[in-house]
């Protein structure tokens, strides 16, 4: 979702205790292209929904869970640490962006709600290397299995995936690619749809475990 004219992404701030989540709401509330709302409805889509935790422990997984089953609605996890274990179950929850609590200054949040709205994944490059780590092995275990055989993935397709888990954004990748940003974005939902994945960061998830990047 972009914001133009009087457009505003819509946001709905979670967390644990309600000092915390004041504390976002202020932030967020100075943005003129956000509107707080205070839940979710049954259709969900095009807003974002921040949850703070200090750690992803289960009772977090399953918050994710739930908010992932709301048609629509796109995740932004602040969250104090991580560890490795956690972060494939934290992109296959539907999380759209990931941003360390040290880091989510008034502006560096907006940024990232703003991508999220947009479609576009946020992940702290710490966690996108643990996040490519992680991916080799479990591709290494699978293709050794007898009778693997992976769908498929065009080369347009796994193009435009390479330069996504590089960091690059829809404009970055339309540029190097002589695509326009809404063929990047076709090609995108057109694979996220087709293998039943959750969003840009699984996307990813998905093409470094089958090997295609």
């Amino acid at each position: 979702m972009t914001v133009s004219g009087d457009t505003r992404v819509r946001v709905h701030v979670h967390a644990a205790d309600p000092i915390t989540r004041a504390g976002a709401v202020s932030q967020l509330g100075h943005h003129r292209g956000l509107e707080l709302v205070d839940g979710l409805s049954a259709d969900a889509s095009g807003t974002v929904t921040v949850l703070i935790a200090e750690t992803v422990d289960p009772q977090v997984l399953a918050a994710l869970r739930r908010l992932s089953r709301t048609a629509g609605a796109r995740i932004v996890l602040v969250v104090e640490r991580m560890r490795e274990a956690e972060l494939l179950s934290t992109v296959e929850c539907g999380v759209a962006a990931i941003l360390w609590r040290r880091e989510a200054t008034a502006t560096r949040l907006s940024e990232v709600v703003l991508a999220a709205a947009r479609g576009d994944g946020d992940l702290p490059a710490d966690l996108l290397a643990k996040l490519i780590s992680q991916m080799g092995r479990l591709q290494r275990s699978i293709q050794g299995l007898p009778g693997f055989t992976p769908p498929g993935v065009s080369p347009r397709e796994a193009d435009v995936l390479r330069l996504l888990a590089e960091g690059c954004d829809t404009a970055e990748i339309a540029s190097q690619l002589a695509y326009s940003q809404r063929t990047v974005k076709n090609v995108l939902h057109g694979m996220t749809s087709r293998l039943h994945l959750r969003n840009r960061a699984h996307a990813v998830a998905y093409a470094l475990r089958e090997g295609y990047i």
